[in-house]
C-alpha cells in the first residue's frame, strides 16, 4: 500500500473514532494538532524510503501536494459530519413534535375508549370515525385551519343591508275589535308567535293585548312577556303600525269567551293559513264579539302570500320592535364578555342583543391588551323532547327506546296513537330522509371534518341534552375548549334565571347570535332559524352560518365502517360548503330565517 493511501486510511480512522465520540468541534487548536501529526506523519514515511537527493525532492514535492488534498478532505469530512448532526437534531425535534401530535392522539383515544366502556355506550357506532378524529385534530394542531372557515362569501352577503324599520303607511286605529293571542312552545315558537299576531292585527284592523304565553308542560316556564321582552318598546315601537294595549277594557275581561264562541284554538287553524282564511273565518266573529282569542297560536300564518307590507311588517317586529329586558342584556353581556374574554370593542351586533350593555362586553380601561377570543357557537338540538318526536334512534338500546316511548306517551299522546295506528317509516328510513337531529358525535366529526381544529372555543346552546354530560363526553374530549352558559356564570348569576326555560333560551340566542361562526344541527329547529336570520339581518355579511343538510350528512355517516378520514373530510366539507352560499328568499320560506327579501332588506347594488 502506497504512503499517500496510508494517510488516508489512518485519517478515516480517526474519523470514525471521533464520530463515535461525538461530534467533531471545530476551533483552530483542533485544526493545528491535526496538521502537525499529518505532516510528521508524512516525514516519516517519505525519510524511511531512503534514497537520492533528487528523489526525496521529487517525493516532497508529491507528498505536499498529498497532504494539502488530505488537509481539504479532512475539512471536507468534518463539513459533512456536522451537516449531518444538524439535521439529525432537527429530525429529532420533528420527531418530538410528531411524537407529541401522536401522544395527544393516542391520549385522547384512550379517553374515548374509556369512556365508551361504559354500561350503556353514547358513542353509538361512532367509535371508530371518532379514533379517526383525534387522530386528525391531534396531527393537525399546528395547521392552519381552511380559509373560508370562520367568513361568509363576504361580496354578494355585504350588498344586503337592513331596512325593515323603515314605515310608509298611516297608523292603523284597530277600530274592529280585540285581538288577544296565546303563543304556545317556548322562547322562539312563542317569538314567531307574537310577529304573526302583530300582522294579524294590522290584518284584521284589531287592537292586539299584548301576547301572552302558555305554560308548557314540556317548558314548565311560567315566563310572561314582559319578563322577556320590554313592554313598553314594544308598543311604542310598532304604534305607527297597530294600536296595542296591556289588557282587555273592563267591559270585555268578564266575558265568557268560549260561550260565545270566541275562543279559536291551533286545531281550528290549519297550519300555516293564508291571510283569506281569516278575514273569512276570524274576522266575522271579532266584528259580532269584539274580542277573539286565538289559543295555542304559533306558527299559524302563511309566509306567502303576503302583501309587501305586512311581510315588511313582520320583520319590523322581529328585527326591531323585540328587545329582551334589561336583566336579560345585563346577563347576556357579561355572558359575550366571558366568551370573547379580550375583546377590545363590541362585536357587530351586540347593540342590537344587549343594548346599553354592549359596553360592558369589552375589556375594562387599562388592561393590558391581549387577542380577544374567536369562538364557534353550537346549538345542538338534542333535547328529549326533540329526540322523542324525532322516532328515530341514536345508539342507546333497549333501554333508549323505553325512555323515548315512555316520554311519549306522557307529551305527546298523539304520536303514540299515531304509532300503534299507522304504519311509520322506520328509524333507518327517517335517518337516510335526513329527518333526525344530529346526535352530539355526530356534530363533533363534522367539526373536525370541516377544519376546526382541537384549540377552537366552542359555546354550545341547548337546554338539557338527553343522555346528560355522558353524551358530550365525545364533544368534550376531542375540543377540550368547550362552554356552556352554566360553566361561564355563576351559580348567583344564573340564580334569576332557574326554573325560567324561556329567559335561558334568551341567553342562548345571545350566545349563538353574536358568535364568529354559528353552527346548526337541526335546521328546522326555530333557534337555529332565528339565530341565522339575525346574522344575517344584522351581520353585514361577516357572520358565516353552518347549515348542514341532514340527507347529505347521513348517507356519508352510513359508511362510518369503512370511509377513511381524507374522504369523510372531503365529503363533509363539500356538502356543508353548497349550503353557506348567499342567496335570497325561497319563495314560501320563512323571513326570519331567510330576511334577505325586499320586503326586510334593501341591496346596494
Amino acid at each position: 500500500m502506497s504512503s499517500n493511501h496510508h494517510l488516508i486510511l489512518e485519517s478515516d480512522k480517526e474519523h470514525d473514532s471521533s464520530s463515535r465520540h461525538g461530534s467533531p468541534r471545530l476551533d483552530s487548536s483542533r485544526f493545528a494538532s491535526s496538521n502537525d501529526h499529518l505532516f510528521g506523519l508524512k516525514l516519516k514515511k517519505v525519510k524511511r524510503k531512503g534514497g537520492g537527493r533528487v528523489w526525496y525532492q521529487r517525493k516532497r514535492v508529491k507528498s505536499l501536494v498529498g497532504v494539502i488534498g488530505l488537509v481539504g478532505f479532512f475539512f471536507f469530512v468534518n463539513w459533512f459530519m456536522l451537516s449531518s448532526l444538524q439535521d439529525h437534531g432537527q429530525r429529532q425535534k420533528l420527531s418530538i413534535v410528531n411524537s407529541s401530535s401522536v401522544s395527544a392522539s393516542v391520549s385522547v383515544k384512550k379517553e374515548l375508549k374509556k369512556l365508551g366502556k361504559g354500561k350503556r355506550s353514547q358513542f353509538g357506532v361512532y367509535g371508530r370515525m371518532l379514533a379517526l378524529a383525534a387522530h386528525a385534530l391531534a396531527e393537525g394542531q399546528n395547521k392552519r385551519e381552511p380559509k373560508d372557515l370562520w367568513h361568509e362569501p363576504v361580496v354578494p352577503a355585504s350588498s344586503w343591508r337592513p331596512c325593515a324599520d323603515q314605515c310608509s303607511w298611516e297608523p292603523n286605529g284597530g277600530n274592529n275589535g280585540y285581538l288577544v293571542v296565546t303563543a304556545n312552545g317556548g322562547m322562539n315558537q312563542q317569538r314567531v308567535a307574537v310577529c304573526n299576531a302583530v300582522v294579524l292585527a294590522r290584518l284584521l284592523n284589531a287592537t292586539l293585548v299584548v301576547p301572552r304565553f302558555m305554560y308548557s308542560s314540556v317548558w314548565r316556564d311560567v315566563s310572561q312577556f314582559s319578563d322577556i321582552y320590554q313592554e313598553e318598546y314594544f308598543i311604542n315601537y310598532l304604534t305607527p303600525d297597530i294600536r296595542i294595549v296591556k289588557e282587555l277594557p273592563n267591559e270585555l275581561q268578564s266575558l265568557d269567551l268560549e260561550a260565545i264562541h270566541s275562543v279559536v284554538t291551533d286545531v281550528d287553524i290549519p297550519k300555516e293559513s293564508k291571510p283569506s282564511f281569516y278575514l273569512k273565518n276570524i274576522l266575522p266573529i271579532l266584528l259580532r264579539n269584539r274580542v277573539v282569542h286565538l289559543l295555542g297560536f304559533g306558527n299559524r300564518l302563511a309566509f306567502d302570500p303576503l302583501t309587501f307590507q305586512l311581510q315588511r311588517l313582520r320583520c319590523r317586529c322581529n328585527f326591531h320592535a323585540l328587545q329582551f329586558t334589561p336583566k336579560i342584556q345585563q346577563t347576556g353581556a357579561l355572558l359575550l364578555q366571558r366568551l370573547r374574554k379580550h375583546a377590545a370593542q363590541p362585536g357587530p351586533l351586540d347593540n342590537y342583543l344587549v343594548g346599553l350593555h354592549k359596553d360592558s362586553v369589552v375589556k375594562e380601561k387599562g388592561v393590558r391588551s391581549a387577542k380577544a377570543s374567536k369562538y364557534l357557537a353550537l346549538h345542538l338540538r338534542f333535547e328529549i323532547d326533540m329526540v322523542a318526536h324525532s322516532l328515530c334512534e341514536f345508539g342507546g338500546g333497549e333501554q333508549e327506546r323505553q325512555e323515548l316511548e315512555a316520554f311519549r306517551e306522557i307529551h305527546f299522546p298523539a304520536l303514540t296513537l299515531l304509532q300503534k295506528t299507522t304504519k311509520l317509516p322506520s328509524p333507518a328510513e327517517l335517518r337516510s330522509e335526513g329527518l333526525c337531529p344530529l346526535a352530539p358525535e355526530e356534530a363533533v366529526l363534522m367539526l373536525a371534518a370541516l377544519g376546526f381544529n382541537r384549540k377552537t372555543h366552542i359555546f354550545v346552546a341547548g337546554a338539557q341534552i338527553y343522555g346528560g354530560t355522558q353524551r358530550l363526553a365525545a364533544l368534550n374530549t376531542l375540543y377540550p375548549y368547550l362552554v356552556t352558559k352554566e360553566n361561564l356564570l355563576s351559580a348567583a348569576e344564573l340564580e334569576p334565571f332557574k326554573n325560567f326555560s324561556s329567559q335561558l333560551a334568551a341567553l342562548d340566542f345571545i350566545g349563538c347570535t353574536a358568535a364568529d361562526a354559528f353552527a346548526m344541527t337541526d335546521s328546522g329547529s326555530q333557534l337555529s332559524s332565528l339565530v341565522s336570520g339575525y346574522r344575517i339581518y344584522y351581520g353585514g355579511g361577516k357572520m358565516p352560518t353552518i347549515r348542514p343538510n341532514k340527507r347529505r350528512l347521513a348517507a356519508i355517516f352510513m359508511k362510518n365502517s369503512t370511509i377513511e378520514w381524507k374522504v369523510f373530510e372531503q365529503r363533509i366539507r363539500k356538502a356543508v360548503r353548497q349550503t353557506k352560499h348567499v342567496q335570497s328568499r325561497p319563495k314560501g320560506r320563512s323571513v326570519y330565517r331567510y330576511p334577505r327579501c325586499k320586503e326586510c332588506m334593501c341591496t346596494t347594488d
